[in-house]
């Protein structure tokens, strides 16, 4: 559809979020076990960067699921650096793939539980 945007990415300190991200055109993300090992550093340095949490994660051939929580309201900034830090020339991999997040919990409410 012509003139549709996304719509805005909710964001704010302290939200744990579900997010996956597929390769262009759904292809794949890692082709072997040394594409794996890349994604997962570069992960590493995109949770360490960003001050993120990373409370699961599953790599999958074509995509992947991230369960991260922000301290800061920075999920944006952490998956396009995360994105553009994975492309990969043999396999297309995540550079200008669709990325998708949803809110899974709400930060601490005054009595110290998630809501």
């Amino acid at each position: 559809m012509v003139g549709v945007s996304r719509p805005l990415r909710i964001e704010f300190a302290g939200a744990l979020y579900h997010v996956t991200a597929r390769g262009n055109a759904k292809g794949r993300i890692a082709r072997d076990e040394d594409d794996f090992r890349t994604l997962l550093t570069t992960l590493a340095q995109a949770v360490e960067r960003h001050g993120w949490l990373c409370h699961a994660y599953c790599l999958v051939g074509n995509h992947f699921h991230l369960l991260v929580e922000t301290p800061e309201p920075n999920l944006s900034r952490g998956m396009a650096y995360l994105k553009a830090s994975t492309r990969s020339a043999s396999t297309g991999a995540t550079g200008e793939s669709a990325t998708s997040s949803r809110v899974v919990s709400t930060p601490c409410s005054s009595s110290g539980r998630r809501t």
